[in-house]
């Protein structure tokens, strides 16, 4: 298991007045070595997937699953759109995404309207339930977020500043 793997499985035993740059040394294993590219690769993946999976459980309405808030978030983003354009968006088939959005429609999350130039399709289309949705778990995920930050002393914060758009330009990839 690496240093940093072992931190994460640890309780947290470090002293508050410990600086920034103490607590990333021991992170990356305090040797002054660079972690080799697979070692960090690992360490990131598990970083962010938990990360990803607390910000998560913040949501405004628990009885809705991951999958059915990123379609409205999707929508919200972009529009409108097709089951289609929805399936390739979220990389799943689209008898899985037409479930997706019956469920979102029974809920009165969205609703679906005849497609204006192309009679077989539908566009889906959030309500103002479904809008007020996104933005009350926008909402909630970006103060917990932010709580755990103002942790934080100002050069982590700069290293995290600076690793978002590291990691944007990687998913963007």
């Amino acid at each position: 298991m690496s240093r940093t793997a072992q931190a994460q499985a640890a309780p947290n035993r470090t002293a508050p007045n410990q600086t920034a740059q103490t607590r990333t040394a021991q992170a990356s294993g305090a040797s002054g070595k660079q972690q080799s590219v697979p070692a960090l690769a690992a360490d990131l993946r598990v970083s962010l997937m938990r990360s990803v999976r607390r910000l998560r459980a913040e949501k405004s309405d628990a009885d809705l699953s991951d999958g059915q808030y990123s379609v409205l978030a999707l929508i919200d983003r972009n529009g409108p759109l097709t089951n289609r354009d929805l399936a390739e968006f979220e990389r799943v088939q689209p008898p899985s995404m037409t479930r997706t959005v019956g469920c979102l429609t029974d809920r009165g999350l969205v609703t679906r309207t005849p497609h204006p130039h192309d009679g077989r399709q539908q566009l889906v289309a959030l309500t103002d339930a479904g809008r007020a949705t996104v933005t009350e778990t926008r909402r909630r995920r970006d103060a917990w977020l932010a709580r755990r930050l103002a942790q934080l002393d100002p050069a982590e914060r700069d290293v995290l500043a600076q690793a978002s758009l590291i990691l944007r330009r990687i998913a963007d990839s």
